[in-house]
């Protein structure tokens, strides 16, 4: 297998969520834009690096994951991508909550007024992705789209490899299908089917990625870590 120099990752931390500049060897892709106040942030980060702008990558249509997006694509001329399933919710500027469980139910009620602090301007986008979608041209190395349905019907991961054709991903960046606020954990807050969020889990994990990078919490994961979570995050009734 051919090798491809190293993607650099880094992390912004949000106010509400987490994005991620990666830095390839043709450009930079943004995974995720944060809640639209954080847009200036970013914007100083992607100037500091001084790369091109390729692709911002939304892993789900949640306000705080892409309500920067559309001020950012005015910045920089960069597509904006989502999974097709999530691609309406994002283009009508709606964050939908199906079902909450644990500290979710507490929250769901904020939500009307997240909305009015927070609230994302209406983003068509201009890449529908699907599950396994090669998005490797943006970067210059291997990288692909993962479905991992459940928390939201789009709900994707980006998949970013060293090696082309390599079974286990050195970076995977999990949304909010991965957290790791307190101790790490699967999403058990927000979902539309708690099956799919467990299979999604486990089919992540089956990929042994090398590092896993999560939608909310400072710390990542290691493979192992991710095996061990996904087995013990049994979906419940």
């Amino acid at each position: 297998m051919g090798t491809h120099p190293t993607a650099r990752v880094h992390p912004l931390r949000m106010a509400l969520a987490n994005a991620y500049l990666i830095l390839g060897p043709k450009g930079m892709v943004l995974v995720d834009a944060g809640a639209w106040p954080d847009q200036r942030a970013i914007l100083r980060q992607i100037r500091r690096l001084s790369a091109d702008l390729r692709l911002i990558l939304i892993t789900h249509a949640h306000l705080d994951h892409y309500g920067g997006a559309g001020a950012l694509r005015r910045a920089t001329g960069a597509p904006i991508a989502i999974h097709v399933a999530d691609a309406s919710a994002m283009s009508q500027g709606q964050t939908p909550i199906h079902s909450a469980r644990g500290i979710g139910r507490l929250l769901k009620p904020f939500l009307p007024l997240a909305n009015l602090v927070f609230g994302p301007e209406p983003t068509m986008p201009d890449l529908l992705l699907t599950d396994e979608q090669d998005l490797g041209v943006y970067l210059g190395c291997e990288a692909r789209v993962l479905h991992t349905p459940g928390h939201t019907p789009g709900s994707i991961c980006l998949l970013v490899s060293d090696q082309a054709g390599s079974a286990h991903p050195a970076h995977a960046f999990a949304g909010d299908l991965i957290m790791t606020t307190g101790k790490p954990h699967g999403q058990r807050s927000f979902a539309c089917d708690w099956g799919q969020v467990h299979a999604s889990l486990l089919a992540l994990s089956r990929l042994e990625p090398q590092v896993i990078w999560p939608g909310h919490g400072r710390r990542t994961l290691t493979a192992r870590e991710l095996g061990h979570l996904a087995q013990d995050q049994s979906p419940r009734a």
